[in-house]
């Protein structure tokens, strides 16, 4: 089928080239050229796993075209998925600009009837006024509908959630149109659950925002495991062998971040709240979430009289492991806050340093300063205290021993959990982590 896909972000490239993998005629577009010849030169502008090899093949074999002349890739496509970004506004709305913009877009280019499939994570209703909003616009006489299918991949395994997902969801308010997601899905050869437009959207968000609501609850109780001495990785190992729990999302540590849970948590609290109902279990999880984040600073303030012209090694900047993605990662609030104390920070990430040192450029920040080392012994070299943001398994590598011989005062909070707390005071080290 000849398909169009809006957006060359997450959503957008993975959805494309997946689609491409499976057989489809599949043109991306996006407004940045510098972007789009990139791409066709095979290279991606996201990190992802597997990403850039399936670019390369399916670009090889004739199937995935790029391009910033919407017009040409929407006028004859079959289907058209759109993948721009809904961020978060300041009141925790979601911005639907862009997906206005694509939606003007389309309606003034396609000259046959097609189905428009929003991807794109939007408040529940928003589909209903795409659809409206393109007709309002249509310069051709033609036939457009449109369907939600909402996205459930994971930065990191982005390719792998989408070509293995446990469920395709489709949204969609005629036969027609479900239909023709069928057919395009058809290859995939994956459960597809049929719903209407509204109840896919909100299939999105009480997904996720479900998830996030579990690790919040774990970071909650492994705070108060501290406190009366219990070990959070002990309640979490029996509590997973409850089918009705299950073992995943049990981990607790400094907070979710990314592009989706912190999102889309405000953005259901808002609509609930503009719908004049409160989500109060959504709220505590943001709140949970929100004091999470600079847990680890708060410990070691406790600890240390000053952190000024001190050495402090920081192990992972972005939000997870597998991604280059900073959004709403811990180190972008711990970070400020070991700047404005006067630290001097060697900061190390596998991947994520480029897009880091956009926002906090190598030299004098405040009182403090910052340096990039290549590897995550330069940065605990002669260090006097150590913050572990990101579980890369480049930094787990690094065994209690280096700790207590490169440091100058061995002295480490995990926000991971990483390591056993007795490997660590065996090996002599001052090991502070999260509920244990």
């Amino acid at each position: 089928m000849k398909l169009a896909v809006a957006g060359t972000g997450y959503v957008g490239l993975v959805a494309g080239v997946c689609f491409a993998e499976k057989g489809h005629d599949v043109t991306c577009v996006d407004i940045d050229e510098k972007k789009v010849k990139l791409m066709e030169e095979g290279i991606s502008p996201i990190y992802e796993a597997d990403l850039e090899s399936l670019m390369q093949k399916n670009n090889k074999e004739g199937r995935l075209h790029y391009t910033t002349d919407y017009a040409s890739a929407y006028r004859h496509a079959e289907a058209i998925f759109i993948g721009v970004g809904t961020p978060e506004r300041p009141d925790g709305s979601a911005d639907l600009s862009y997906i206005a913009t694509v939606a003007r877009q389309i309606a003034e280019s396609v000259e046959q009837d097609c189905l428009v499939v929003v991807k794109s994570t939007v408040p529940i209703g928003t589909n209903d006024k795409v659809e409206q909003f393109i007709k309002d616009f249509l310069v051709h006489d033609v036939k457009v509908e449109v369907a939600s299918n909402p996205e459930f991949l994971a930065q990191g395994t982005a390719v792998h959630d989408t070509l293995e997902a446990a469920r395709i969801i489709i949204g969609t308010e005629s036969k027609h149109a479900e239909n023709v997601l069928r057919e395009i899905y058809e290859p995939f050869h994956l459960p597809i659950v049929s719903v209407s437009r509204r109840s896919a959207e909100m299939i999105k968000y009480a997904s996720n925002d479900f998830l996030a609501l579990k690790i919040s609850y774990m970071n909650d109780i492994a705070n108060l495991c501290e406190l009366v001495g219990a070990n959070i990785e002990d309640a979490a190992e029996g509590m997973k062998y409850d089918r009705r729990i299950g073992d995943r999302f049990l981990n607790a540590g400094i907070g979710y971040g990314g592009s989706c849970f912190p999102k889309d948590t405000k953005a259901l609290r808002f609509l609930a709240q503009k719908m004049g109902y409160r989500l109060r279990t959504v709220e505590a999880a943001v709140e949970v979430n929100t004091e999470q984040k600079i847990k680890l600073f708060k410990k070691a303030s406790d600890r240390m009289i000053t952190f000024q012209n001190l050495k402090v090694a920081v192990l992972g900047l972005t939000f997870k492991p597998g991604t280059d993605d900073l959004r709403e990662a811990p180190s972008l609030d711990n970070v400020p806050l070991l700047l404005e104390q006067g630290a001097d920070i060697y900061a190390y990430d596998p991947v994520g340093k480029e897009n880091f040192e956009r926002r906090y450029p190598e030299g004098q920040h405040g009182k403090g300063t910052i340096t990039y080392v290549k590897d995550a012994e330069d940065a605990i070299k002669d260090a006097d205290i150590c913050f572990i943001f990101t579980e890369w398994k480049e930094i787990r590598a690094v065994s209690p021993e280096t700790f207590k011989e490169k440091m100058r005062v061995p002295l480490v909070y995990d926000g991971r959990n990483i390591y056993e707390p007795r490997e660590m005071k065996e090996a002599g080290v001052e090991y502070y982590s999260i509920g244990r």
